[in-house]
């Protein structure tokens, strides 16, 4: 009989080449909101470097944050018969995340996303290849961690929902990518009524309300959908959560440099909350654990490279300023 794991996460794999650019700009408005990054349009655009990182996206770095923490990890995903989902395999396996739910679909490519990285910040251009998504016969698993899907994947979706149906002794995770997002509340509550914990940012929170407000008032809504914790990160300001019928304000951990490059912070951080509540943390301890990968993240190029073992990120927390712990708001 297959050991029970620790943690499975289901999303797509990617590889992401990271486009260093020098000669460009960025436009917002007056309150830093709706940026845009501005390049010669119809020129020849110098770029500095490119770096190439397999076996990423959502829920591969998911995977591999709780793999690096010492749990028992998994990916259900599809790649398509080609070199670059066999080096995206092997990314994965030497972090010791288990494969074989990785089905390899015959004639497809797989994912490949190019990230303009300017400054500190990155914009991704994204395709999701439109694979036959099927859920295979999963283990038993303690946390199921669901993210980024392509567009064909409402099916799919369903197909979670009615294994999370049989299997309620199996905790949520549900970090909505962009199509699920453009989904909306309305065409998966079930997603929401199930979460154990919900992980979005500031922006997403607000596309997925359909309104502009405090960050408290997002959590108390998105509260009202049904997740039993909610947590909204806001870059550099930190993060907040609602937990019973309190919200929590949460500093970044301090960055021992100016970030390098953020791919991947918000990805480590759901990840390393979800990690310490399986460690018997609860959720407040839980929530001085989650910062303190995305710190180490953003030092690196791509999402997984600064990912911390168990043992780095408690000594962090045994080192941790004055000022780094949970408020009440």
């Amino acid at each position: 009989m297959e050991k029970e794991f620790d943690f499975v996460a289901i999303g797509d794999v990617t590889t992401d080449a990271f486009i260093r650019l020098h000669d460009a700009s960025v436009h917002c408005d007056v309150n830093k909101e709706n940026c845009q990054i501005c390049m010669d349009f119809a020129a020849k655009v110098p770029y500095e470097s490119v770096e190439v990182v397999r076996g990423v996206g959502n829920s591969p770095n998911a995977a591999t944050a709780a793999a690096r923490l010492g749990l028992h990890s998994l990916l259900v995903s599809n790649i398509g018969d080609d070199q670059n989902g066999s080096e995206c395999l092997s990314t994965l396996q030497k972090e010791k995340v288990e494969t074989k739910y990785v089905t390899i679909e015959k004639g497809k490519e797989t994912n490949y996303h190019y990230v303009l990285w300017y400054e500190d910040e990155r914009t991704i251009l994204v395709k999701h290849q439109a694979f036959n998504y099927h859920l295979p016969k999963l283990p038993k698993t303690k946390w199921l961690y669901l993210s980024s899907l392509g567009k064909a994947s409402l099916p799919y979706h369903r197909e979670i929902i009615d294994w999370l149906d049989k299997n309620p002794e199996t905790k949520l995770l549900y970090q909505p990518g962009t199509f699920q997002i453009e989904l909306g509340f309305e065409k998966l509550p079930e997603l929401f009524k199930r979460a154990e914990v919900f992980v979005c940012n500031m922006e997403e929170a607000k596309k997925i309300l359909q309104k502009d407000a405090p960050i408290q008032n997002l959590l108390e809504n998105i509260r009202a959908l049904g997740p039993k914790i909610v947590l909204i990160t806001d870059g550099p300001k930190g993060a907040c959560m609602r937990y019973d019928a309190d919200n929590y304000f949460m500093p970044i951990y301090p960055d021992p440099k100016p970030p390098y490059e953020r791919t991947g912070c918000g990805d480590s951080f759901a990840s390393t909350f979800a990690s310490a509540l399986i460690f018997g943390k609860t959720p407040l301890d839980a929530l001085l654990w989650a910062p303190i990968n995305p710190m180490s993240v953003v030092q690196y190029v791509g999402a997984q490279k600064g990912l911390l073992t168990k043992e780095q990120l408690e000594k962090l927390l045994t080192e941790k300023p004055p000022h780094y712990k949970t408020q009440k708001i």
